[in-house]
């Protein structure tokens, strides 16, 4: 029978954005198919608790002001393993492409003749959504979804093009935006975009701790305080509005109709 993981090669693997219960199929298999793990410090810890005893785990995880490792040791950590002829899998939060920096990775273990493969997971995004019970698109209402990461060096501005962020049709959503939450809010109502615009501001998705909290773009950098601890996502746009309790009469007198 083949190998999930050669020795030698190394995967990336989505953890998801908290709850073992979104990991896929694959990326559990994965896990404990593994001789070692690199993690990042935003992997749920129910999904560490999936990791077999006898795999060796490196914590790698990099947060804004307490970066354990740099990019470049992380990439060197993971050539040596796989030419140590581990089995290597290196798991990260949520999606490892979507700012996962999984290209620099890539590109790393390809320079040194390393085989590497990518498992998805369901990014930070998609999750908030569900738990909120609203989706990300909204016919008639939101075209287009964009994701952007809000995180910068210290006391750089964020570099973006907020004329066209600032579209009333587009859902967008800042990964990694507490600290920029006064800018994001000040910027796109410069350009447009109305103050009254609902937002979801949302912690710990998907853990017991989840936070979700609904509000509008002018009162963000107030309502980004109530979601106190990690890292929050700020999701924007009409397709964010919260939804109002379902008239039941209307829904049957619907139905019938169509009987």
């Amino acid at each position: 029978m083949v190998e999930l993981i050669a020795p030698g090669e190394v995967w990336l693997v989505g953890a998801g954005p908290g709850d073992p219960d979104l990991l896929t199929r694959k990326a559990e298999r994965l896990i404990a198919a593994a001789s070692v793990i690199f993690h990042d410090a935003l992997v749920g810890p129910g999904v560490l608790d999936l990791i077999p005893d006898h795999v060796r785990r490196v914590p790698v995880g990099k947060r804004a002001g307490r970066h354990s490792r740099t990019q470049e040791a992380i990439n060197a950590l993971l050539v040596q393993a796989a030419l140590d002829g581990e089995r290597v899998v290196r798991l990260k939060g949520g999606d490892p492409s979507v700012f996962g920096r999984s290209a620099e990775e890539m590109d790393a273990l390809a320079q040194a003749g390393v085989r590497a493969r990518i498992c998805p997971g369901i990014t930070a995004a998609s999750a908030a959504a569900a738990s909120a019970g609203v989706s990300l698109s909204l016919r008639g209402s939101a075209r287009q979804v964009r994701f952007v990461t809000a995180q910068t060096r210290a006391g750089e501005a964020i570099d973006l093009d907020w004329a066209a962020l600032a579209d009333p049709d587009s859902t967008l959503v800042f990964y990694m935006g507490r600290g920029a939450a006064a800018e994001i809010y000040r910027k796109l109502i410069a350009h447009g975009l109305s103050a009254a615009t609902p937002v979801l501001i949302a912690k710990d998705v998907s853990l017991a701790e989840e936070r979700l909290v609904h509000t509008r773009l002018d009162l963000l950098p107030i309502a980004i305080g109530s979601a106190t601890g990690g890292p929050a996502l700020i999701l924007i746009g009409e397709a964010m509005r919260a939804r109002r309790p379902a008239d039941l009469n209307a829904i049957l007198d619907a139905a019938r109709r169509h009987v």
